[in-house]
């Protein structure tokens, strides 16, 4: 449990451009800044970042939040879970008792396996420099390759030892871990993805052998520096006849290998500094370049290009250069990825290594400098790439230019921006030696094909949505709106009035007599407790009422701001809610629009009070005006004589009502 005084702390220190930039690239947009929402597939900025607000909301998508919603949101985590980490990006220290092994368990299953990945990675660790086989067999092959400690380090790369007597299965159920999260097990929300690490495997005879046995080790990290899961490598002397060199942790509810890319955490500010992402293929690869001095490099794992990596590196960065090895494997991978991050709006570079070299090898090779002025000089754009490549590669065969227009001008046409496209046009119409016209024309022509096929997958998803699966039946049904609990109007009206005490809540907006005759200052939550309370309302809208008494109770603690209280409070329900509202405007009549609502509170409250009375009132006349419609009350001289004195008390009490309203504040 984090104490309050504690969670002040970091609520004050975490600033929201501060904890958005760790994520995303983020440039200045009047008093606020924009950057591709982390959230949805954002192809032009909508995640709007206020620093004067600490907030952040995408106006697309609509997700956002505080610091801590952010993280919330971004890492997936708990609400007590992004305050530590918070506390740990800020430097702020957390005294928390030790947990039990239920409070533990009840931290969830992520969290668990995150854990257990953290400890597995400092045991490989331990393996790789204090054991006598982990320096004679996993250390003696990283330095083999040429890589000093210190990149090592970097990495926190490890080894898993071949051995029945000391594996990472047995001194992990020594140490407490439990088994469920050290194998897979089935995840019925989700078959695909599993809980528990897969750190290791299940005998017939019920014993755990580990995954990684025999392999030197990387831990894969995601954007945030968690360890999502490993990667490990057969060693040279054990390669001969092993069709797969490299093993990564399976997919599971912390890892899945799509969506990470290897070294990003190492290298996002470098990459944001420089404006640029080299992207290779291996965990070597990117461990040469950093080593040359290059360290805005990741590497997608050996997998092909994934749409969630691109979106990855997009956040942070338009620029990418590709770099394959230069095999005719490297240059087919290199193909398939190119159109992916034009679709996505980068702006792409390519580079080819001499034939046989990796990024690896080819570091071992050259000094950092060469390095670095080889990768200078020698990317291109993609359609240099494609010609130079395509036509040597096809030389001599009729229909090869051909084909190289078709392969261009399908990579030009999935160009989301009709600027950069029509750029590409006139140099594809200068690289290839053909007409712009004939460019522009067959483009468009593929435009016009995959607008067609787009066409057909939004139809092919309404007829799904017409036609739900049964998974999609009345089991995943969202509960009831709170409209139907309430009248519009009256939604509407406490919806205001919590906006009201979210934002202005501790504010004095008038001051009243003691019953010693002094004059004591009244806050806005106070004024709307004590107007409601003296006609005994209390709002239909449950959280709405629970945010008046909470502003009440504390609108007197030192330092008491409501919007900071409610965006760091414990509730989920609360702590949405008051972002929403933070954020939303208030329906104002034109009459006082010129003013700010803070240098009129002792207008604009009042009339927000009365409306929302003057709402529950005519509601009430309306449901007398019905009751008197019925048979049995026409009947009934006594009751239809008791409501028609009670419609005028109404009546009365509406009038009185609407004049204290005035046109200061609408409803609509």
């Amino acid at each position: 449990m984090i104490d309050r005084i504690t969670v002040d702390k970091i609520l004050d220190a975490a600033n929201i451009v501060d904890v958005v930039s760790d994520f995303v690239t983020l440039k200045r947009a009047g008093a606020n800044l924009k950057g591709l929402c982390p959230f949805h597939d954002d192809h032009t900025p909508s995640f709007v970042v206020s620093p004067a607000r600490n907030t952040c909301k995408c106006f697309s998508c609509g997700e956002g939040g505080t610091p801590v919603g952010f993280i919330m949101k971004h890492e997936q985590l708990s609400y007590p879970d992004a305050l530590r980490y918070l506390a740990k990006k800020y430097g702020i220290k957390i005294e928390e008792k030790e947990l039990t092994q239920e409070e533990v368990q009840s931290r969830g299953d992520r969290e668990s396996m995150f854990i257990l990945n953290d400890w597995a990675r400092d045991w490989f660790k331990r393996q790789l420099w204090e054991t006598q086989d982990g320096k004679a067999i996993g250390l003696a092959y990283f330095r083999n390759r040429g890589f000093r400690d210190d990149i090592l380090e970097r990495f926190q790369v490890g080894y898993c030892p071949n051995s029945r007597e000391h594996s990472l299965s047995a001194d992990a159920l020594k140490e407490g871990y439990q088994e469920r999260y050290l194998v897979n097990n089935q995840n019925e929300m989700e078959p695909r993805l599993s809980i528990g690490t897969g750190l290791s495997l299940k005998r017939e005879d019920g014993t755990l052998r580990d995954r990684f046995f025999g392999r030197v080790i990387w831990p894969i990290y995601t954007v945030s520096g968690r360890v999502a899961g490993f990667g490990g490598r057969v060693l040279d002397a054990a390669t001969k006849g092993v069709a797969i060199k490299y093993q990564n942790s399976p997919e599971s509810i912390v890892y899945s290998k799509r969506k990470e890319l290897f070294g990003l955490f190492q290298a996002r500010q470098a990459i944001r500094k420089a404006d640029l992402c080299y992207l290779v293929e291996g965990y070597t690869d990117v461990m040469a370049m950093h080593q040359q001095g290059i360290e805005n490099v990741v590497a997608s794992s050996g997998t092909a290009l994934t749409p969630d990596q691109i979106h990855l590196i997009h956040r942070i960065t338009n620029n990418i250069t590709v770099i394959f090895d230069g095999d005719d494997a490297g240059i087919h991978a290199s193909e398939r990825g190119i159109d992916m991050l034009l679709a996505e709006g980068m702006n792409v570079k390519l580079l080819l290594l001499p034939d046989g070299d990796d990024p690896d090898s080819f570091a071992r090779k050259h000094t950092a400098t060469e390095y670095q002025q080889y990768l200078q000089e020698n990317q291109v754009d993609f359609i240099t790439y494609k010609a130079t490549h395509a036509i040597g590669a096809k030389k001599g065969e009729p229909d090869a230019e051909e084909r190289l227009i078709h392969n261009v001008t399908e990579s030009i046409a999935v160009i989301p921006d009709e600027i950069k496209r029509t750029v590409y046009i006139q140099h594809a119409s200068q690289q290839l030696k053909m007409p712009e016209p004939l460019i522009a024309r067959a483009v468009n022509a593929q435009i016009d094909k995959l607008r067609a096929e787009k066409q057909k997958e939004r139809e092919r998803e309404q007829r799904q949505q017409a036609f739900p699966t049964p998974s999609q039946g009345e089991g995943n049904a969202p509960a009831e709106p709170l409209q139907q609990v309430i009248t519009p109007l009256e939604k509407k009206g406490e919806t205001i009035i919590a906006q009201m005490i979210i934002r202005h809540g501790e504010k004095v907006m008038c001051t009243i007599e003691d019953e010693n005759g002094q004059e004591v200052p009244l806050s806005v939550a106070e004024y709307i407790s004590y107007s409601l309370r003296d006609d005994d309302i209390r709002l239909q809208v449950p959280v709405f009422q629970k945010i008046i008494e909470e502003a009440v109770e504390h609108v007197h603690d030192p330092n008491f701001r409501a919007e900071k209280y409610f965006n760091g409070h414990p509730d989920a329900e609360i702590r949405e809610l008051a972002f929403k509202l933070g954020t939303d405007t208030v329906e104002l009549s034109k009459l006082h629009g010129d003013l700010p609502v803070d240098e009129r509170l002792d207008e604009v409250v009042p009339s927000l009070i009365a409306s929302y009375k003057l709402g529950i009132v005519q509601h009430s006349l309306q449901s007398i005006i019905e009751q008197m419609k019925r048979p049995e009350i026409k009947e009934d001289n006594e009751k239809r004589r008791q409501l028609m004195d009670e419609y005028k008390r109404k009546t009365q009490q509406a009038k009185e009502l609407a004049k204290e309203c005035g046109d200061r504040v609408v409803l609509k």
